[in-house]
């Protein structure tokens, strides 16, 4: 075995997992048109990279038809939604894995022109994000970011109900859990941060009042899930999106002091050093680790992600860091990641071209690994 540590047993949840290796949430853009649903190819994607007991989130699902803002993304608000995302978890289950959905909102991350009848996307204040960043329309523009409308205090409540909702229609959908998206710059985080958050009322301001948006949605999950079948993401020192905190760790510190009673599945915390959304190679030099920092803090199950290889994930469990590491580029291009780690066998590059939609080409065509042929 070439990574021990990895390829221990650990519970998460009520999930009792036999490896640490974890496919993390991955944007594809390869749901059907209109609706917006899973497909079959779909499956056929998540099944491939299924193992018996191994943990898949899937991919960031809008909850509503308001919180997206790329197209052929999935969605979990409809019933064909839903019905489309069965068919993807029977096909997990059928290898034994374990999948849950990460749920989602991306706020002012987003263009008018995929908002139900052209409306500006939300936000927590009407701050745009740089002009020096750019988006594609619906229509595949490339344009300037709008300025968001800044939501009303009465529409909140709505939100939150939004991810409620969504939480059932995963429930329904039969996932084994949910994963709440609080990071890479997409709403929840905006409401986190003081570069997006100039509010006034009890969602400004205050550190407490910043994060009460993020643990509304979490109760909301915790209330149709259970507490340990339910997590959250995070990245404290990520820049995605025009993201970051000139001072992260007091914001972070309560978020996690104030999630930790609740007793969640899991954490799940983005290395800064890989804090790019997956739009471009990234990795920063001498930044801190999120793993590192927030470990003595939360008490429970953690989950690190951001341009792992096998040894540093085995390094980071066997330091005690991270209690399971996920994958994301190295996972789209070798399906068979875990087998891959484990007995040391070659991995396959990936190419970033075919990340973002398109169809099998770089999605379901990459091949595991065959020990009768010689790499």
């Amino acid at each position: 075995m070439k990574f021990p540590h990895l390829f221990s047993p650990v519970q998460i949840g009520p999930y009792q997992l036999k490896h640490r290796v974890v496919l993390a949430p991955l944007t594809r853009m390869r749901a059907s048109k209109p609706s917006l649903a899973p497909r079959p190819l779909n499956a056929e994607y998540y099944a491939q990279r299924s193992t018996s007991g191994g943990l898949l989130i899937a991919e960031a699902s809008p909850v509503s038809a308001t919180a997206f803002g790329a197209p052929a993304v999935p969605g979990i608000y409809t019933e064909e939604q839903i019905a489309g995302w069965r068919k993807v978890v029977d096909a997990v289950h059928a290898r034994g894995g374990v999948i849950f959905l990460q749920l989602w909102h991306v706020g002012r991350v987003s263009h008018s022109s995929f908002q139900p009848g052209g409306a500006l996307p939300v936000a927590p204040s009407a701050i745009a994000i740089s002009q020096e960043l750019k988006t594609s329309t619906a229509d595949g523009k490339v344009v300037a970011y709008e300025t968001p409308r800044a939501l009303e205090t009465s529409e909140i409540p709505g939100i939150v109900e939004a991810f409620r909702q969504a939480a059932k229609n995963a429930l329904a959908a039969g996932f084994d859990g949910v994963e709440v998206h609080g990071a890479n710059g997409y709403l929840l985080e905006q409401f986190l941060q003081t570069r997006s958050n100039q509010r006034t009322d009890r969602y400004g301001g205050s550190i407490e009042n910043r994060a009460r948006l993020l643990l509304e949605v979490t109760q909301a999950a915790v209330d149709v899930w259970g507490a340990n079948r339910v997590g959250v993401r995070l990245s404290p020192y990520g820049i995605a999106n025009d993201s970051g905190e000139p001072d992260p760790m007091p914001l972070y510190t309560h978020v996690v002091e104030k999630l930790n009673p609740l007793g969640l599945a899991y954490l799940h915390f983005i290395e800064p050093r890989s804090s790019g959304a997956g739009r471009a190679e990234v990795n920063w030099q001498n930044v801190p680790s999120a793993m590192v920092l927030f470990r003595p803090i939360w008490k429970g199950k953690l989950i690190a992600a951001g341009g792992f290889t096998g040894q540093t994930a085995d390094d980071a469990v066997a330091q005690g860091h991270a209690d399971a590491v996920a994958f994301g580029r190295i996972f789209i291009s070798n399906p068979d990641l875990p087998r891959r780690l484990q007995h040391g066998y070659p991995l396959t590059p990936y190419d970033r071209k075919t990340f973002y939609g398109g169809d099998v080409a770089g999605y379901t065509d990459y091949p595991e690994y065959d020990e009768k042929v010689k790499a």
